[in-house]
């Protein structure tokens, strides 16, 4: 599983490389500008056949020196390379200065705001500016901006300047990369906010620090799905019961699709809870799925006197007016003998009815739940939250998505699913997997009415199976995205579901 990195948790790791004496700075900085060199030459093979001409810009810290090391590779690699200083040379860092005198032996040194847009039209500009260390703005233009040469190639060092290591968000206009290549692991900033419609193709250069990189329980990772085979020895209710609470008439279509998300990812079983004014709209649209009339709190608590309905998924076309006695409702069914605390999904209206008293659903949560919220929804129940991830002109938000859904789910006890391009799944302990919908991975098609329904009852069927909640809110959130991309543009949300047993068979999981 694929960590991601904060720029202190990176700086660490280099640090307790150098301090071991087993590498100095001189030869990590070395090592990066190779690896920048290498990655340049692997995304454009034709520019490694022939001399091109590179414009390198250095900033004023450890980033410069990664692109002195860049020049000095390139001119030895018989190019003509400019480089341009954002900075007193005075100031530089001592490996930055070291690489900075090596290249001077080599070529000049221009100063960045002297550039002329001769100098700017090149085949390959680099941003060796800040990297990992933007704390503020770069207020100066940017390289692009006079560039003559529309297929210039650009390639960031670390970052593309503009994008805060930590949260993605952008800091003015950021650089344009085409190529970002990074080193050791990628970054938060690769994978949040805007980060990933900055960066290009991002690539990985390992610069040898891996005996380095401890694991203080803090680090967040890429997200991955479980397996999610069955046993070959086992019946239905091996493998779980799940409940899908649906809206009244013409409100159903929801929970229908959930229940097919139920079904599909392999709950042994499905009902869908449903008023009696909409028994036969739902009795029409199903067949394998089972029915329950559950329109009031009551007759909900009635159907949930059976324990082998092990979970539970409101909030998908409920309405906001009936969701809040429903998610009192089901969060209290559970936790005796006879009706063991099940899995629950809380979509939707079941987390809007809150809204306005969120300490509410906080107090009658418990570590089997979910939430499944997206931006306004995470909004209603944490507003300061919210409020923290807005960005500031100068320094971009006061927290990244990560740490808003980490205190989320703190907050109120359970597994958070933060929903968006850049979904975040935080557990109450810390435990943070980010699933990205970017580069590879990239499904602009599953921005669709309905595949937020079809989450919840993936999600909810995984629950049913017995996967514990963080572990059924990653695959759920992997195997989403993985439907999208098999079926392609065009998709709308009951493909979702249909998609799922071809990619549950040819991954493998």
């Amino acid at each position: 599983m694929t960590e991601l990195l904060t720029a202190a948790q990176m700086r660490a790791i280099e640090r307790a490389a150098i301090e071991s004496g087993t590498v100095t700075g001189l030869d990590l900085m070395e090592r990066a500008g190779r690896g920048v060199v290498e990655a340049i030459f692997r995304q454009w093979p034709d520019l490694a056949r022939a001399p091109h001409r590179a414009l390198v810009l250095c900033g004023p810290g450890n980033n410069g020196g990664d692109g002195f090391v860049i020049a000095r590779l390139l001119t030895e690699w018989c190019w003509e390379v400019e480089v341009a200083l954002f900075g007193d040379p005075a100031k530089l860092p001592p490996d930055a200065k070291t690489n900075y005198r090596r290249w001077r032996t080599m070529g000049e040194v221009e100063d960045y705001g002297a550039l002329t847009e001769e100098e700017r039209d090149c085949d390959v500009i680099v941003d060796a500016l800040f990297g990992t260390g933007m704390t503020r703005p770069f207020k100066a233009a940017r390289p692009q901006e006079k560039t003559a040469a529309p297929s210039t190639r650009c390639v960031a060092v670390d970052l593309p300047t503009g994008i805060h290591t930590d949260t993605g968000a952008t800091m003015a206009t950021p650089f344009v990369a085409d190529l970002t290549v990074t080193f050791h692991r990628p970054k938060l900033g690769h994978y949040l906010t805007d980060g990933p419609a900055w960066c290009g193709t991002v690539a990985i250069a390992d610069i040898g620090l891996g005996p380095w990189m401890k694991d203080s329980g803090d680090m967040v990772r890429l997200a991955c799905p479980a397996p999610t085979g069955k046993r070959a020895a086992a019946h239905k209710f091996t493998h779980g019961h799940a409940l899908i609470l649906s809206g009244g008439a013409g409100r159903t279509g929801a929970a229908r699709l959930a229940a097919r998300g139920a079904l599909r990812i392999g709950a042994g079983l499905v009902t869908i809870g449903v008023p009696g004014s909409a028994q036969q709209e739902v009795a029409a649209q199903v067949t394998a799925v089972m029915l329950r009339r559950a329109g009031t709190p009551e007759e909900t608590a009635e159907v949930l006197r059976d324990a082998r309905l092990n979970a539970v998924c409101l909030g998908p076309g409920l309405g906001v007016e009936r969701a809040r006695a429903m998610v009192e409702t089901v969060l209290e069914s559970g936790g005796l003998a006879s009706h063991p605390r099940r899995g629950v999904v809380l979509d939707a209206d079941a987390l809007t009815a809150f809204a306005e008293e969120p300490e509410a659903l906080f107090k009658r949560l418990h570590d089997g739940c979910v939430l499944t919220p997206h931006g306004g929804e995470f909004r209603r129940l944490f507003p300061d939250l919210a409020e923290a991830l807005a960005p500031s002109a100068e320094t971009g938000p006061a927290i990244s998505k990560v740490e808003a859904a980490r205190a989320a789910a703190l907050r109120a006890g359970c597994v958070v699913l933060f929903k968006g391009a850049d979904t975040v799944i935080a557990a109450p302990d810390g435990t943070c997997h980010v699933h990205a919908a970017h580069y590879d991975r990239a499904v602009p098609w599953l921005a669709t009415a309905g595949a937020g329904d079809v989450l919840a009852g993936f999600i909810v069927g995984l629950l049913a199976r017995g996967f514990d909640p963080l572990q059924a809110a990653e695959t759920a959130a992997w195997l989403h995205v993985e439907c999208a991309r098999r079926f392609g543009p065009g998709l709308i949300a009951e493909d979702l579901p249909e998609t799922l047993p071809s990619v549950l068979r040819d991954s493998g999981i």
